[in-house]
């Protein structure tokens, strides 16, 4: 498409020369402008793409995909139940668990904490616990006694394994000085550390005896944990569940019960690639400004070009060679600074967090303990594509305008 003289032309065009200076440094801010813009959309969106995954891998990790309640009491014959959710087809495993409400304490310090009681085998079977132990072990876990609970909990009750943590439940038991506090005092067998504030900082788990002793709720439960092969695919499961637990108990999926937070991460997602995308949309004006500057410079040059035999198709093609190599290499180089960034995102955060002292990722306000990046390649291909077309586009105008650029008014008036 682009001959020999053309190439060469353009590229000696884009060379700077001393009176042209000031064009050269307009079309190396646009260069810049473009691999700025691809660079922080790549960053950003993969960003936002790891933290929705770490999320709804932790969410789900500790969480059924499905939860069956009860609209009345609690559930009793919760074994019988288990076994005919467990013959849908789709179904991977099915959790009876006994949620509550706690006061921990422990060394003069209270916290509010998340109690869920299950069998061993349960817990053993998720995966994100039984790999996330950072002291004790699951060996204690079984017994009367032993509880496991998160290590930011730990840290703030300054206890660890080994040692005597005191729970205390909001409901009352009735004695002769009147109603008190059900409390009793239980060791913690391990400590966990998925890697989310929320479960780090509240979850006590707890065997499931225990915790019906515990809360008074004889041989029934709460809830009723569904797991599924497919997590995305709970609608298909959704009626047939509806079948088989009756009118008295009803259902809901992870994204029911998760929907406004994933529904407000999506917004923000979008928001933040609209807002990005004007990066590149100015850069690329930068582009049209400079190509302008740089027509109107040489335009004693395009008018020996024409004399000499240049066709008006070979100086359209020689400016827009000019400027669509801007944004080529503006995005090129943009695309493997954002690719290189995400790769090392953590080591970067780490390295800017010892320089300045200050947390730049805190966990308590992002769930996470870690700054994830996950790069979807249909995405890249969608920044990458959005941001040749506006360089491409940008460069149309000002080589139309060489091209239209008659020879005589052109060395009348330079």
């Amino acid at each position: 498409m682009f001959g020999i003289f053309e190439r060469m032309v353009a590229m000696r065009y884009l060379r700077s020369r001393r009176q042209e200076g000031f064009i050269s440094v307009i079309a190396g801010f646009s260069l810049l402008g473009i691999g700025l813009g691809v660079a922080t959309l790549i960053i950003v969106m993969s960003v936002m793409n790891g933290f929705r995954a770490e999320l709804i891998g932790r969410i789900l990790g500790l969480n059924g995909h499905m939860s069956v309640y009860s609209k009345a009491a609690p559930m009793e014959g919760f074994d019988e139940l288990a076994v005919r959710i467990g013959e849908i087809p789709g179904v991977l495993t099915v959790t009876p668990q006994l949620e509550g409400q706690v006061m921990a304490m422990a060394n003069g310090i209270a916290s509010g904490a998340l109690v869920r009681g299950l069998r061993a085998s349960a817990l053993l079977s998720r995966q994100i616990v039984p790999d996330n132990i950072i002291a004790g072990s699951l060996e204690e876990f079984s017994g009367k006694s032993g509880v496991i609970m998160g290590a930011r909990l730990a840290r703030r009750l300054r206890v660890g394994v080994g040692d005597k943590i005191t729970l205390i439940s909001p409901s009352t038991t009735t004695t002769v000085i009147g109603s008190v506090p059900r409390m009793r005092a239980f060791t913690v067998a391990a400590l966990f550390n998925v890697g989310m504030y929320e479960y780090d900082n509240t979850f006590i788990y707890m065997p499931l005896k225990a915790a019906q002793t515990f809360f008074k709720s004889g041989d029934a439960v709460n809830a009723v944990e569904v797991m599924v092969n497919d997590p995305q695919q709970v609608d298909e499961i959704r009626l047939p569940l509806r079948k088989v637990i009756g009118t008295d108990k009803y259902s809901l999926d992870w994204k029911q019960q998760n929907s406004s937070f994933f529904n407000a991460l999506e917004v923000e997602r979008n928001v933040m690639f609209l807002i990005l995308t004007l990066i590149i949309l100015v850069a690329a004006f930068n582009i049209i400004s400079s190509m302008i500057m740089l027509v109107k410079d040489k335009g004693r040059d395009i008018a020996i070009l024409r004399t000499m035999g240049a066709s008006k198709g070979m100086v359209m093609r020689i400016f827009f060679m000019s400027g669509a190599s801007i944004g080529v290499i503006g995005t090129i180089g943009g695309t493997i600074l954002g690719l290189v960034f995400c790769d090392n995102i953590e080591t970067i955060r780490q390295g800017l967090q010892s320089l300045t002292g200050t947390e730049l990722f805190s966990a308590e306000i992002y769930f996470l303990s870690k700054l994830p990046a996950e790069v979807d390649a249909l995405e890249v291909i969608t920044v990458v594509s959005m941001a040749l077309f506006l360089s491409f586009a940008a460069t149309i105008y000002p080589a139309w305008r060489a091209s239209r650029l008659d020879p005589v008014e052109a060395l009348r008036y330079e």
